[in-house]
């Protein structure tokens, strides 16, 4: 542990520069404990204020400039990207999409605070078309709330720190091992806790192509898209109805129980179809199937889409 306390206070500029950069591009290594440390080494006088927080500044605008430009060029499939590589739940799609559009680019100033959303809302920010300027003041300003306050706190709470730091060292390879420990320990609740999610909305998945066979058959089915209604610009799935989440228990459907219902969205492992399919059949509906791959998978396959400017809507 000894060794870790000194590269900390050796390299501390760097070690926070990558812990940033890290956690804004995705990973689970959570950067805010390193910023607390890093407080305390501007508290001992080892480093300054204004160099902590460019630091910070720089790599989190670093990270969050490429997610921004890959929202930009590659649109909104690139936050489903971003949930699988990420351990938080996939709803933080959705949940960041409804306060990006809530609040608008001010909502960076907010995202940092909750894991998981700032590299989620920086390309969201891409692909919703927010000036890269307006992008970045906002960021920025965001970034030195989140890593200022960290750097406060690890300022105001020196003292406590380092006698645990002290402690940490006294205790050799079983302070560092602890620390470890720790770590494993944040990441594997993180992890359990997204198989968890993911599991409570298991069930059977139709294709693409099983549901352009359907259609194109007597018996065609119900067809409900799931997307928040900015989404649904893009285009649809012909015939399709539209049902949010919110608005799904005032939906009523008639048809008999046994008909086929098709759900799909836009989101990764089709988290808000499931929950919706989810409703339908706690109702009584009973052949209910998320559409494997959403709307991105059917576009992919080449089969059609009804687009907004063809709908006469």
């Amino acid at each position: 542990m000894n060794v870790v306390l000194e590269l900390i206070q050796q390299y501390g500029l760097l070690i926070v520069f990558a812990s940033v950069f890290l956690e804004q591009m995705g990973l689970p290594l959570p950067a805010y404990p390193t910023l607390l440390l890093a407080g305390v080494l501007i508290g001992n006088g080892q480093y300054s204020w204004a160099a902590m927080l460019l630091v910070a500044l720089v790599a989190a605008l670093l990270a969050d400039s490429i997610w921004y430009r890959a929202g930009r060029k590659y649109g909104k499939r690139v936050m489903g990207k971003l949930c699988k590589i990420s351990l938080s739940p996939d709803t933080c799609v959705r949940q960041t999409e409804a306060l990006y559009l809530k609040f608008g680019p001010p909502a960076l100033l907010v995202c940092k605070f909750i894991p998981g959303f700032a590299s989620i809302s920086s390309a969201l920010a891409g692909s919703s078309g927010t000036p890269y300027w307006l992008f970045a003041l906002m960021d920025g300003l965001g970034a030195l709330l989140w890593s200022g306050s960290a750097l406060w706190l690890g300022n105001l709470f020196s003292s406590a720190i380092d006698e645990l730091m002290l402690t940490l060292v006294e205790m050799g390879k079983w302070g560092t091992g602890l620390v470890l420990l720790l770590l494993t320990a944040f990441i594997a609740v993180k992890w359990w806790d997204r198989q968890r999610f993911l599991k409570s909305l298991r069930m059977a998945r139709i294709s693409v192509q099983e549901l352009h066979t359907l259609i194109a058959s007597d018996a065609a089915p119900v067809i409900l898209d799931t997307r928040a209604p900015h989404l649904i610009e893009d285009g649809w799935i012909p015939g399709a109805q539209f049902v949010t989440l919110e608005d799904v228990d005032q939906l009523t459907l008639d048809i008999d129980e046994d008909a086929p219902v098709i759900l799909y969205c836009s989101c990764p492992n089709e988290v808000t179809a499931a929950k919706v399919a989810k409703k339908l059949i706690r109702r009584g509906y009973r052949n209910i199937r998320p559409l494997s791959g959403g709307i991105d998978a059917w576009r992919d396959a080449g089969f059609a889409i009804t687009a907004a400017k063809d709908a006469h809507v």
